[in-house]
């Protein structure tokens, strides 16, 4: 069975860190394509950072460069999305997904896997 698994999420004061892991089952993440995409309370879902499936060059939304570092560890099947300095607007449910095609570049217009989400809230 194809699947991933988001973790990590929880709630943190703003200016603290967490550590996104979303974890594959069924399929090799080392040669896909791989996104984190959040969605906001009454927002559309916006992409935040992608992996790519060849080279393993990375962007990230502009509001998040330099706070957020997308990472992979292929011998683990997992995709880390680590978040430092968060702020409140950071709120929202984080979705890792990932393309089926192989050696693909980010950005991809479509994904095929998504895991069910982990919720992040950035509040004091």
């Amino acid at each position: 069975q194809l699947q991933l698994v988001e973790s990590g999420g929880g709630l943190v004061q703003p200016g603290g860190s967490l550590r996104l892991s979303c974890a594959a089952s069924g399929f090799t993440l080392g040669v896909r394509a791989i996104a984190w995409l959040r969605q906001a309370p009454g927002k559309d879902r916006e992409g935040v950072s992608c992996i790519s499936g060849s080279g393993g060059s990375t962007n990230y939304a502009d509001s998040v460069k330099g706070r957020f570092t997308i990472s992979r560890d292929n011998a683990k099947n997992t995709v880390y999305l680590q978040m430092n300095s968060l702020k409140p607007e950071d709120t929202g449910i984080y979705y890792c997904a990932a393309d089926n095609r192989l050696f693909r570049q980010c950005p991809v217009v479509s994904y095929d896997y998504w895991g069910q989400g982990t919720q992040v809230t950035v509040s004091s």
